[in-house]
C-alpha cells in the first residue's frame, strides 16, 4: 500500500508540478528561439456550421488584420450548414472571400482534407468563427515560419472574463493560464505537443489528410508535422479572443470531448508512445499521457491512504485530501455564482477535468463521441 501510495503521489506530482518546472528550466537553460520575419502568402481557412448570426462579424474581424491584403486569401467552408451561413458569406465575395459550400455535414477534418491541399496559400491558418483575432495576428503567427526548421506554429487564445465571471469560468481561466505557461516553455526549448485550435498555421506542403472522424485536428496535424523533423512553436503574440465556459455543462462538454481525442490519438497512434519513433515522446507523455491517468492515480491514492491511517503521516495526507474535496465540493455547489470565494475554483476544476477524463474514457471505448460538435450559445 505505501508503494502504490507514494507512487501515486509522485506520478501526479510530476504530471502537475514537476513536468512544468522542468520544461522551464530547460527552456531557461537551452532556449532555441525561432528566426523571425516575412510576410509569405497566406489562406485563413473558416469551418463553420450554422453561423450564420456570426459569420458576418467573423469576416469583418479578418478583413480588418495588419496583414497584406495582396496575400491573405480568407476561405470560409460551410460544413453541411442549413440556416444560410454560406449564403451570408457570399455577401463578403467581392472583398476576396472564397465561400466552398458542402451540402452535407461530415466534420471538420474531412473538410480540412478537402479545402487545405487547394488553398493558395504558402503558410495555412486554422481558425473558427466563434473567436476574433488581434489586428497583429496573423503577422505574428506567421512570423516564426522564417525558421525553416518550424513547421506549425500555434497562437494564444485569450479568455476574455468579465466582472460577472462564474466559479467554473475563474478556474478555467487560471487552467487555462497554467496550460499555456507549459507550452511556452516547450516551444522556447523545441516543440510544444499540438496546437490551439482557434489559432494555428502549418505549412501547407506539409499537411496530410487525417482520418475524418479525428477529433482534435490541431494535435494530430501538428504532431504528424513534428514527427517528419519540424518544429511546432507557441506563438504567445498571435492572440484570439473568446469568453471562458458560461456554465460548468458547458465546460465539461468540451473537455468530455478534448479528453476523449486524446484517447483516439493514443489508440490509433501507437508512434505517439514510442520514444523511437516520436521524438516529442517526453512531452506528449508527460503533458498528455499521465493526465489520462489521473482519475486512476487519485482513486489509488484515496483507497491507499485509507488502509495506512495507522500511521500519523498518512492521517494528515487524508485530512488534506478531505479539505481539496471539500473545497471542490463546494466550488460545485456554487459553481454557476458570480460571487468569487477564495481557494474553490481550482480545487472545482481540477475535479471537474478528472471526472471528464472519467467520461471521456467511457465514450471513447463506447464509440458515443461525435466527430461533429453542436456550439455552445454566446
Amino acid at each position: 500500500m505505501e508503494l502504490i501510495f507514494w507512487l501515486s503521489v509522485a506520478l501526479l506530482a510530476y504530471a502537475h508540478v514537476g513536468y512544468p518546472a522542468l520544461v522551464a528550466a530547460r527552456a531557461r537553460l537551452r532556449p532555441r528561439p525561432p528566426r523571425r520575419g516575412g510576410e509569405p502568402m497566406v489562406s485563413v481557412v473558416i469551418v463553420a456550421h450554422d453561423e450564420a448570426t456570426r459569420i458576418g462579424a467573423r469576416i469583418q474581424n479578418l478583413l480588418a488584420l495588419d496583414y497584406p491584403a495582396d496575400r491573405l486569401e480568407l476561405v470560409v467552408a460551410s460544413d453541411g450548414s442549413s440556416d444560410g451561413t454560406p449564403e451570408c458569406a457570399r455577401a463578403w465575395e467581392p472583398d476576396g472571400v472564397t465561400v466552398v459550400a458542402f451540402e452535407t455535414r461530415r466534420g471538420k477534418p474531412a473538410v480540412l482534407n478537402d479545402v487545405v491541399p487547394k488553398a493558395r496559400g504558402e503558410i495555412v491558418v486554422m481558425a473558427d468563427a466563434r473567436q476574433t483575432f488581434d489586428p497583429r495576428a496573423i503577422r505574428e503567427l506567421v512570423a516564426p515560419f522564417a525558421d525553416a526548421g518550424v513547421g506549425a506554429v500555434s497562437g494564444e487564445l485569450i479568455l476574455t472574463a468579465g466582472g460577472d465571471a462564474t466559479r467554473v469560468g475563474e478556474g478555467v481561466s487560471v487552467y487555462w493560464r497554467y496550460e499555456k505557461f507549459i507550452r511556452r516553455h516547450e516551444s522556447l526549448a523545441d516543440s510544444t505537443v499540438g496546437a490551439t485550435g482557434a489559432i494555428y498555421a502549418i505549412r501547407r506542403a506539409l499537411f496530410v489528410p487525417i482520418p475524418p472522424d479525428t477529433i482534435l485536428d490541431d494535435v494530430l496535424i501538428p504532431m504528424t508535422i513534428a514527427r517528419r523533423g519540424y518544429r511546432v512553436v507557441f506563438e504567445a503574440a498571435a492572440r484570439a479572443y473568446d469568453r471562458p465556459a458560461a456554465t460548468a455543462s458547458e465546460e465539461f462538454r468540451r473537455k468530455v470531448r478534448t479528453i476523449a481525442g486524446t484517447f483516439q490519438l493514443f489508440a490509433r497512434g501507437r508512434w505517439l508512445l514510442s520514444p523511437r519513433h516520436n521524438r516529442l515522446w517526453l512531452q506528449t507523455v508527460s503533458h498528455k499521457g499521465l493526465r489520462l491517468l489521473s482519475p486512476l492515480l487519485l482513486a489509488a491514492l484515496a483507497a491507499s491512504n485509507v488502509l495506512l491511517l495507522a500511521e500519523p503521516l498518512y492521517r494528515l495526507s487524508l485530512g488534506a485530501q478531505v479539505v481539496f474535496y471539500v473545497a471542490a465540493l463546494l466550488g460545485w455547489l456554487t459553481r454557476d455564482a458570480r460571487t468569487r470565494i477564495p481557494f474553490m475554483s481550482v480545487p472545482y476544476v481540477f475535479c471537474l477535468l478528472n471526472w471528464a477524463t472519467t467520461v471521456a474514457f467511457v465514450r471513447f471505448l463506447t464509440g458515443r463521441q461525435r466527430v461533429t460538435w453542436d456550439k455552445a450559445a454566446g
